[in-house]
């Protein structure tokens, strides 16, 4: 298959790109503290991170709740998701929770990809952190039971 070569126009300069990179976002922009659009990007990034950290992590518990022998007394290697189930789990939820949230707010469910992007200068301050923030409450707090339990000497 050959590659499609453009000629040069007559007397003009040849191009590589077919496109304009936009203007680069101004560092802060209150004006945008006003529209909805960012205030609908809060919620989305919200709900989007509430859903994809219960969900996978419920098919965590579920697995190992499975897979216990002493809860579950048929074969714990047949029983649950598996290792596999999993990984499907988390793959399967950024997959739909990024294309359900990129028209809202770019499906940016990762913190660290809004910073890249803030650095880029391609999103404004506001644009940048308050989903970041919003990502946060969202997030499970941490519990006893969630912390390892190490055996003490008595």
């Amino acid at each position: 298959m050959a590659k499609d070569i453009e000629a040069a126009p007559q007397g003009g300069e040849f191009s590589t790109k077919d496109y304009s990179d936009p203007p680069p976002a101004p560092i802060v922009d209150f004006e945008e503290l006003t529209k909805w659009s960012l205030y609908r990007a809060v919620i989305a990034e919200f709900v989007a991170t509430l859903l994809f950290l219960y969900i996978t992590v419920a098919t965590v518990i579920g697995y190992k709740h499975q897979s216990d022998p002493t809860v579950n007394t048929t074969d714990a290697a047949c029983s649950g998701v598996g290792i596999l189930g999993i990984a499907w789990a988390f793959g399967g939820m950024i997959f739909v929770l990024v294309y359900c949230t990129a028209g809202v707010s770019g499906g940016h469910i990762n913190p660290a990809v809004t910073f890249g992007l803030f650095l880029a200068r391609k999103v404004s301050r506001p644009r940048s952190s308050a989903p970041s923030c919003s990502s946060t409450p969202s997030s499970p707090p941490p519990t006893p039971s969630a912390t390892p339990v190490t055996p003490t000497s008595r």
